[in-house]
């Protein structure tokens, strides 16, 4: 299945949920895209919740199906610590979110871009491939070529507040994984358990 390029507020307003984290998306118009959006009524079944809490994370990080299962199976097998929490840790190491948590970009979709165009160093490596993953205490930068981008000045001109468990240095242009967040640290909004609940169903 390929990935998802479609218009991504209106997956948010079917998901009920900001892909963004921003709500801008449902601030206007707060029910599901269509026709008939507003006059969809009843409660989902058990697995219609199961589905929807994991098509919610899986679009927030913009993973294709497989990606995100395999990356799932992964965490499983991961000794310590919960199956879900794992998971959504997993997540917050690949490169191109990381990059998105330092404000090198302003949605993650942008950041993914940047990584695949070579924009993105680590240890001051280039990597193109957005779901390296981050090892706590690896520099990311961006190539000394990539530091005019009108985008990575806008997105860094945006940002309110950062994440805990990154830091960023404005003066090189430069971040790091201080540390493997904690499960309080992430999106409150995602029912992790669901998800482990929709693959072992």
């Amino acid at each position: 299945m390929s990935r998802y390029t479609g218009p991504s507020w209106k997956v948010s307003r079917r998901l009920g949920f900001s892909l963004s984290g921003t709500g801008k998306e449902l601030s206007r118009r707060p029910y599901a895209p269509g026709q008939h959006g507003q006059d969809r009524r009843g409660s989902l079944s058990e697995y219609g919740l199961q589905l929807r809490e994991k098509q919610k994370l899986r679009m927030t990080y913009g993973l294709t199906e497989r990606q995100f299962s395999n990356l799932f199976k992964r965490a499983g097998k991961i000794r310590e610590g919960k199956h879900g929490d794992n998971f959504m840790i997993l997540l917050e190491r690949r490169l191109d979110n990381v990059v998105y948590r330092l404000g090198l970009a302003s949605t993650r979709r942008q950041a993914r871009q940047l990584v695949n165009h070579g924009h993105i160093t680590v240890d001051g490596k280039r990597v193109d491939i957005p779901s390296y993953e981050v090892e706590p205490g690896q520099v990311i930068s961006l190539r000394e070529r990539s530091k005019d981008l009108q985008i990575v000045k806008e997105a860094l001109e945006a940002v309110v507040s950062r994440v805990p468990f990154v830091n960023f240095d404005e003066n090189k242009m430069e971040g790091t994984l201080v540390r493997l967040p904690d499960r309080e640290e992430l999106d409150a909004n995602i029912d992790e358990a669901l998800v482990v609940e929709f693959y072992n169903r």
